[in-house]
């Protein structure tokens, strides 16, 4: 029998806190629910879940900061970002504090249960190695690079195997074939490019921003 998912769900409005509720049970989750990071925290200890929600706007304590907190307690517990902004430089402050994902609101269950699915699959694969030197093989070559805090091992591993070395791939190719986020896959691209794992190709339109595409190396 497979082990029962706990998920903490840490939100202000306590109609989501209900719908959640609603969602988790209908998928046999145990469900943790707290209206802010004070209560979230506690509940971690006590229970410590399977995985956290959290909001982005919350009182006294925001997500950023509570994010942060959290990941003091667990560098591994999936968090995912429950947000209406789809801003990648919030992303990026949620990423670097040590968010996993996001879900945006308002919420569609299908979405979310799909994105939970998502985590529960990478926390059954090989142990997480967040901040340890590994190795990434370059054209041939072993490249010894310490991972930012904020970059999943496992994450990025998935990220990987929806590329290849024969095409180019947009970050919406590559969210729709990992089911992450977009701010999460355009935070990884933009670490693969810097430690030179990926090929960017970028094209211009008529009308609009360049576009970016991406090949590993």
């Amino acid at each position: 029998m497979d082990k029962e998912i706990t998920i903490l769900a840490i939100d202000d409005d306590k109609e989501i806190l209900y719908a959640l509720k609603a969602i988790f049970d209908f998928q046999g989750w145990k469900s943790i629910l707290a209206p802010d990071v004070e209560n979230g925290l506690k509940a971690f200890l006590n229970i410590r879940p399977d995985i956290i929600l959290i909001d982005y706007h919350l009182p006294r304590i925001n997500g950023v900061d509570g994010v942060y907190m959290l990941r003091q307690l667990s560098p591994t517990v999936p968090i995912i970002v429950f947000t209406i902004d789809e801003s990648q430089e919030v992303a990026n402050r949620f990423l670097e504090v040590g968010a996993s994902d996001f879900a945006l609101k308002p919420i569609k269950a299908p979405d979310l249960i799909s994105r939970i699915n998502l985590h529960i699959q990478l926390m059954n694969r090989e142990p997480d190695t967040s901040g340890y030197i590994f190795n990434i093989n370059n054209n041939g070559k072993d490249i010894e690079t310490n991972v930012p805090k904020g970059i999943s091992f496992n994450t990025l591993d998935l990220i990987k195997q929806n590329m290849d070395k024969k095409e180019f791939y947009t970050v919406e190719s590559i969210v729709k074939s990992t089911g992450l986020a977009y701010q999460t896959v355009y935070r990884y691209l933009q670490y693969m490019e810097s430690v030179k794992m990926v090929e960017v190709h970028t094209t211009y339109g008529k009308v609009g921003r360049p576009k970016n595409s991406y090949r590993l190396l």
